[in-house]
């Protein structure tokens, strides 16, 4: 519960515009939400992981 409402914390605190270049285009987006994307990805990634561990 701690680590989720320091999470949410970072991320609202953090509302600077940043660039991001993906391989050929580069994107401008504020940093919360590349954050949110990030952390997004992070979660899904550990919840497929842990469930194909579960499977073996």
């Amino acid at each position: 519960m701690v680590l989720a409402v320091l999470t949410i914390w970072f991320i609202a605190v953090n509302t600077a515009s940043v660039g991001i270049r993906l391989w050929v285009a580069t994107v401008t987006l504020p940093l919360w939400a590349v954050l949110t994307v990030t952390l997004a990805v992070g979660l899904l990634m550990g919840a497929l992981l842990a469930r194909r561990r579960a499977k073996r």
